[in-house]
């Protein structure tokens, strides 16, 4: 080995040797002991909402991780979660960088599911990224986006959906480069490259919705919806001037799509997959909207105030089988103290909402199906 390899090795050591010792002048919170260089990433398994609970478990609801060279704080309980949020929030409003028509709608994914035979197997997830792709597909370009509703395999519905599905599982990825920017350009764990590959097919994807729009989408019945307005934006401008990219657009786009499809989608998958797991709760919920709506005509959103039992499934859905186990990152604008702790200035914030939806001493039986915990009690006794 050279000795210019050996000099920068022994720098980039001492480098990080002096980091700590700032780092450790403060009282942070708990945790546990990082590794040199790497921190606490071995620490973290596959699934860190799991190994971040069993650490709270050992180290407290509020924790300390040092990620590479990124100080990491964790909220593993609701009160930790509420300084943060609630007495810190300004503080904590910002994200760190890193590499990455309805009733229409719901009557098709409805008949869909009725045409199914008893004895036949339906992709139930596919059906509802569709229906819920589309749903928003309707506010956003006035039309359709994927399928027909029909429930056959619809090869656009199947591409759009890996993409979304892609894209969280990549901006959920534990970045070694986010941590230890030197080790970025080698991209070790091959993220950066296919969130590169990613993004040229959401493009190629979201550049034919637009291209079709602005030719096909500007006739009267189909001017009342977001896209149009952009577009109208883009080539007229705002009342100060400002004029929308096709890039913004397709931003804007993606970011819509994203959030709203495959979070949606599985939400409703966990919550039929809890009802077919408990018939006594099935039951009360078909009893409840056979007494409030009948049987011959679909849920409207008037109703819903008068569906409490199904509200109280929506909820604990919710609670049990949460869209992001993980909250999306935030990052310190400045350095705080939260319950006696020393938070560093721009530090990321992870807010464990897995850990906190199954804290014993908040539920009662927290790994059971138990939508009455979100019952009125003056309803308990009227479907029972």
């Amino acid at each position: 080995m050279s000795p210019l390899v050996l000099y920068f090795i022994a720098l980039a050591i001492f480098l990080y040797l002096c980091f700590l010792n700032l780092r450790t002048s403060h009282r942070l919170p708990p945790g546990p002991k990082p590794w040199p260089l790497v921190g606490n990433l071995p620490h973290l398994g596959p699934k860190p909402h799991h190994s971040m609970a069993a650490l709270a478990q050992k180290y407290g609801p509020l924790m300390h991780l040092r990620m590479g060279l990124v100080d990491v704080v964790v909220a593993a309980s609701a009160s930790v979660a509420a300084q943060f949020l609630k007495a810190h929030d300004a503080n904590f409003s910002s994200r760190p960088p890193n590499s990455g028509a309805k009733y229409e709608e719901v009557a098709a994914l409805t008949r869909a599911l009725a045409r199914a035979s008893p004895t036949e197997a339906v992709n139930l997830g596919q059906l509802l990224n569709v229906c819920t792709t589309n749903t928003i597909g309707r506010v956003m370009l006035g039309r359709k986006v994927v399928g027909d509703g029909s429930g056959g395999r619809d090869q656009k519905a199947v591409d759009f959906q890996s993409m979304v599905r892609e894209l969280m599982v990549l901006s959920g990825v534990f970045n070694i480069s986010d941590f230890v920017p030197a080790l970025e350009w080698l991209d070790l764990q091959g993220v950066a490259a296919k969130m590169k590959k990613l993004h040229r097919r959401f493009d190629a994807f979201l550049t034919e919705i637009v291209e079709d729009h602005k030719i096909n989408g500007f006739n009267g019945a189909e001017m009342h919806n977001m896209l149009s307005t952009l577009i109208s934006l883009k080539e007229e401008g705002d009342s100060d001037g400002l004029k929308p990219t096709d890039t913004e657009i397709k931003a804007l786009l993606l970011n819509m799509f994203t959030a709203g499809t495959d979070t949606s989608a599985s939400t409703v998958e966990w919550a039929i997959a809890e009802l077919i797991r408990h018939p006594r709760v099935l039951a009360k919920v078909q009893q409840e909207l056979d007494s409030v709506i009948g049987r011959e005509r679909l849920v409207t959103e008037s109703d819903l105030a008068q569906l409490t039992y199904l509200q109280a499934i929506v909820k604990e859905t919710f609670r049990l089988h949460p869209a992001t186990p993980l909250s999306l990152p935030r990052i310190a604008a400045n350095s705080c103290e939260i319950n006696g702790y020393h938070i560093p200035k721009n530090s990321t914030l992870l807010v464990n909402i897995w850990a906190i939806a199954r804290d014993p001493t908040i539920w009662a039986d927290p790994l059971k199906f138990k939508p009455e915990r979100f019952w009125p009690e003056e309803k308990m006794q009227v479907l029972t």
